[in-house]
């Protein structure tokens, strides 16, 4: 109604004898007024339909369906890999008590227990179809033979060690030697390669047996899903790199997915996949869709912002300012453009996973969670056309750079503790063993958890340390608790109370404020009078209410 009335009076003025300029004028108001409306205002004034809101809302319902119905296959495929390495772990080592000593599976430290967990392997091996409770068996290469396991010995070329006289010859050179043998033979080793198996321990580096498996996936016909046919890559390992008397021993597996070669499945299940891919496709149709509207809008902004420049700089020699200029470009449209980007890809490796061509989880899940995430967070601009929830967003970005400078600063105090703690504390507590590890450590006791626990793990063998450590603890708890976290709060809350202010008492007006309010007030600048960062300052302020009524942030 607003704006049919602007019109009205518009051809009033045109009949009065009004100049091109003030119409002109006028034209430009109306439309930045209209750009900076909410879609309600928008449809109330020209009844022009919100379809930008509405793909966002269909967006923000089908990408969320679409991601859990992705993620419920995704931990049937997960659970699937992991109960599969416990179960390879048990048939394969010996006195495996089910969880895993640090990063290894077994110790063992006589000479004895290693020949037996290595024989052990062979036979478990060579007996896998009578023992596997689960449909797994040996690999089969192209021509339908069964492949082969490998077993490699590394250790040092040549070497003396007699530890009673403190001497020692070493050829730090590293050879070395593999042989393969057919899996239903393989328990004959022992006694056709006896010679293969005698180790020199003190020249030892490792021991490797390799070899591959085949499985299916059942599990997920329960779903109503094609299942999938893996290759799993079996590593065990004998490590006796320290040469400490502990042999530590690995077992690693690396689980890849594919369509098997035949199959024949009764029910719904190739069905069900077919609605899916339907599904998908429709989710990549509304995120164009949702791309191209948004992709759109920018254009239209930076045209509006071009015409706005334009008339200040042809009437009052100003330059708008980066404050002004920012409410044109939308960074909410681009955060969406980002994640409808992501949405597709992440689409397009679904149906790729569903129809069995690809199979990577991982770099799906990523995508789809990503894009999902970015979908939720834009639901904030649209809160942010209500006062009461504009504050979230008026803090955030009024906080963001004080914030940032802040955490930059507080940041390199953090690294040095890391260095620090690492090289010191790091052979004697395993919360400090790795970089990674002592930064994660470091943001635990920050935010005040897991501190009794790190204090009393400490070994206390070495006194000099256990008082560094004590010093370097009690000192960064203190520094960071006491001082930096209530900084980086107060920061925050002073944002706050300056937004809070202004909305009571009514924000700095703008020079685009005094223009839509239409104040007609410009100083006129004269050539070359001022500096473009003087004109900045003066001119930069946050935007406030227009016609009474808060415009949120773009």
């Amino acid at each position: 109604m607003e704006l049919l009335v602007r019109y009205l009076e518009r051809n009033n003025s045109t009949s009065s004898g009004l100049t091109q300029d003030v119409i002109k004028e006028q034209n430009l108001r109306d439309d930045l007024r209209y750009y900076f409306m909410s879609p309600c205002e928008k449809y109330r004034a020209r009844r022009t339909i919100p379809w930008k809101m509405g793909v966002q809302i269909l967006k923000i319902v089908m990408i969320t369906i679409q991601l859990v119905l992705f993620g419920l296959n995704n931990q049937l495929v997960v659970s699937y890999k992991e109960e599969n390495t416990m179960a390879l772990k048990h048939l394969f080592l010996k006195d495996y008590s089910g969880v895993d000593e640090d990063e290894y599976s077994v110790a063992v430290y006589t000479q004895s227990d290693v020949y037996d967990s290595l024989f052990y392997v062979l036979d478990q091996y060579s007996q896998l179809g009578r023992l596997s409770v689960g449909p797994i068996s040996y690999a089969e290469d192209g021509d339908g033979n069964l492949l082969p396991l490998v077993v490699c010995k590394e250790y040092y070329r040549s070497g003396r060690v007699d530890p009673s006289e403190e001497t020692y010859d070493i050829d730090a050179q590293l050879e070395t030697v593999c042989m393969s043998h057919d899996p239903v033979t393989a328990n004959h080793w022992r006694t056709q390669n006896s010679s293969f198996f005698q180790l020199d321990f003190y020249r030892l580096i490792n021991v490797k047996l390799t070899f591959q498996l085949k499985g299916i996936n059942l599990q997920t016909v329960r779903s109503r899903e094609l299942p999938d046919c893996y290759s799993f890559y079996v590593t065990i390992t004998f490590n006796n790199q320290c040469h400490s008397g502990k042999v530590k021993i690995f077992l690693d597996t690396d689980a890849t997915s594919s369509a098997c070669r035949d199959w024949k499945i009764s029910g719904t299940a190739q069905k069900n996949t077919h609605y899916l891919l339907v599904f998908d496709g429709f989710v990549i149709l509304v995120c164009i869709t949702s791309a191209v509207l948004c992709t759109r809008s920018i254009v239209l902004a930076v045209r509006l912002l071009q015409r706005f420049a334009r008339f200040f700089q042809e009437n009052f020699n100003r330059k708008v300012c980066e404050e002004d200029q920012d409410e044109f470009l939308n960074g909410w449209y681009v955060m969406v453009i980002i994640s409808d980007l992501m949405a597709i890809v992440g689409s397009i490796l679904k149906m790729e996973i569903q129809a069995k061509s690809l199979t990577s989880y991982d770099v799906c899940s990523i995508f789809l969670g990503t894009s999902t995430l970015l979908v939720w967070v834009g639901v904030i601009r649209y809160l942010g056309y209500f006062q009461k929830y504009n504050v979230l967003i008026l803090t955030m970005k009024a906080a963001f750079p004080k914030v940032l400078r802040f955490c930059c600063c507080a940041g390199m105090i953090y690294l040095g503790y890391t260095f620090c703690g690492w090289i010191v504390l790091g052979p004697y507590h395993e919360k400090f063993e790795g970089l990674s590890r002592v930064a994660e450590c470091l943001f635990s006791l920050l935010n005040g958890d897991d501190m009794f626990t790190t204090f009393a793990q400490l070994k206390d063998t070495n006194t000099l340390v256990w008082l560094f450590s004590r010093a370097y603890l009690y000192s960064f708890i203190s520094l960071f608790i006491y001082m930096v976290l209530s900084l980086f709060i107060a920061l925050i809350t002073d944002a706050y109370e300056t937004i809070k202010k202004y909305q009571k008492d009514g924000f700095p007006l703008t020079d685009l404020q005094k223009f839509l309010r239409g104040q007609g007030d410009f100083q006129v600048m004269e050539e070359d009078s001022r500096t473009d960062t003087e004109q900045s300052v003066l001119c930069c302020c946050r935007r406030v209410p227009v016609n009474d009524e808060a415009i949120p942030i773009s």
